[in-house]
């Protein structure tokens, strides 16, 4: 025996039984949805970079005070060095993931990993070098590579401020 709601409405329908229409606008709400996060997240590195910029020029004083002008500079320059690094870092993924998707990349998979190598080997021989010269060169150069972890808490405190917002 049907019930009002069956009657007036049809059987009920279990979920493999929903028409190709209903189905396809199910999947174009999950794809919305992913492009919406996607998009989300693309904004984060450009926001990551400037984090970077903003957390270099106002940790620059501190590292004045306690380091003098040795200490500064190498900040500054261990600073640079890691917002080159993390802009080398993005790009560097960014062409794997699209040679891992794309099979037909232009870029070849050898030249991504020997970017991701000499990244490192750079960092290494500058490190080196202001060693060799300075202790306090060093000891601010070393503090300057650090300003990725800086702008990475802001983007973690920007994005605990967004996801509560949104609840409330």
């Amino acid at each position: 025996m049907m019930n009002e709601r069956e009657h007036l409405d049809g059987p009920a329908k279990t979920p493999e039984e929903g028409t190709t229409e209903q189905r396809m606008i199910e999947d174009r709400s999950i794809d919305n949805r992913f492009l919406d996060d996607l998009s989300i997240y693309e904004r984060i590195i450009p926001r990551l970079l400037r984090n970077m910029l903003v957390a270099s020029a106002l940790l620059l004083a501190p590292a004045f005070w306690l380091y003098r002008w040795a200490g500064a500079i190498g900040f500054a320059f261990g600073a640079a060095v890691s917002y080159v690094n993390f802009r080398s870092l993005t790009r560097g993924v960014e062409g794997l993931a699209d040679r891992i998707v794309n099979r037909h990349s232009r870029e070849k998979g050898g030249w991504i990993i020997l970017r991701f190598l000499v990244r490192y080997g750079l960092v290494g021989l500058a490190a080196y070098a202001i060693f060799k010269s300075s202790s306090l060169a060093f000891r601010g150069f070393l503090g300057g590579l650090c300003v990725p972890v800086a702008a990475l808490m802001a983007e973690a405190v920007w994005e605990g401020y967004v996801a509560f917002r949104r609840v409330s």
